[in-house]
């Protein structure tokens, strides 16, 4: 029987698997903390790893700590705050130079003051001022942190689903696909990585060069050459990829 996911690209013994957080692996929240994690997603997600030799890493805009408390015991190869920071397969840790937030933090926390439905998220290299519950503040948002990225050297603004980030100058999704990729064990196999906005084009690029597959979550414009109508399809094709005698994973594997 015709399933909705037969059409993305199969999960095979030479992939090297990438996957987003948010909008793809679970559905957005009203606020970030809130996000809901699936009853099979930490379980699939560990199979896989194991299937792949450990080929199998998150790509995502949040902090390491907030995914290895969502997911745990499971500690996953990583590259958060928009490839700012890299957990590699080793369980190394790799940081970008830290960059002066100053300016940014003091026009977000004053965007703050007068409006409190915006939230801020502060991480170590990287913040995101949200503003889903005040979607008419997009506009105002997009301007107060441009005007400081601005006059902060080192910073460079990403502009996604109802959130604007500020991220390291010169790291990126893509910049942390093509990390892993010249590592073990993701070298040598084929890329294939899954998001769903427009901050996971740099990846999807990425892994398009290296002539591997990117699969979009959801409408919107894309470089992606597949594409998933929903978080629950994407769960579904994960699930269809894993082999029910496999269930070891990398639980409390790094430090």
């Amino acid at each position: 029987m015709h399933m909705p996911y037969d059409t993305l690209p199969r999960i095979a013994q030479d992939t090297a698997l990438f996957l987003d957080f948010d909008g793809t692996l679970v559905e957005l929240a009203a606020r970030p903390e809130a996000v809901v994690i699936p009853p099979t997603l930490t379980s699939t997600l560990a199979a896989l790893y194991g299937q792949l030799g450990g080929a199998l890493a998150l790509v995502s805009g949040r902090r390491l700590s907030d995914l290895d408390a969502f997911l745990a015991p499971l500690q996953l190869p990583a590259a958060v705050e928009h490839g700012g920071q890299r957990r590699n397969a080793e369980g190394l840790l790799i940081s970008s130079p830290a960059t002066d937030l100053r300016a940014a933090l003091q026009a977000a926390e004053g965007l703050l003051q007068r409006h409190p439905a915006l939230q801020l998220e502060r991480k170590n290299l990287a913040l995101s001022l949200h503003y889903r519950h005040a979607p008419d503040l997009e506009g105002l948002c997009l301007q107060v942190m441009g005007e400081a990225v601005a006059s902060s050297p080192g910073l460079q603004l990403m502009h996604g689903k109802c959130v604007v980030d500020l991220k390291p100058t010169g790291v990126s999704k893509g910049t942390a696909i093509a990390a892993f990729m010249d590592e073990a064990p993701f070298a040598g196999r084929v890329p294939v990585f899954a998001g769903d906005d427009v901050t996971d084009e740099d990846g999807f690029e990425q892994v398009l060069r290296m002539g591997g597959h990117a699969i979009k979550v959801g409408p919107g414009p894309t470089l992606a050459k597949h594409r998933c109508d929903s978080v629950a399809q994407l769960a579904q094709w994960l699930l269809s990829a894993r082999a029910p005698s496999r269930e070891s994973g990398p639980e409390r594997r790094h430090a």
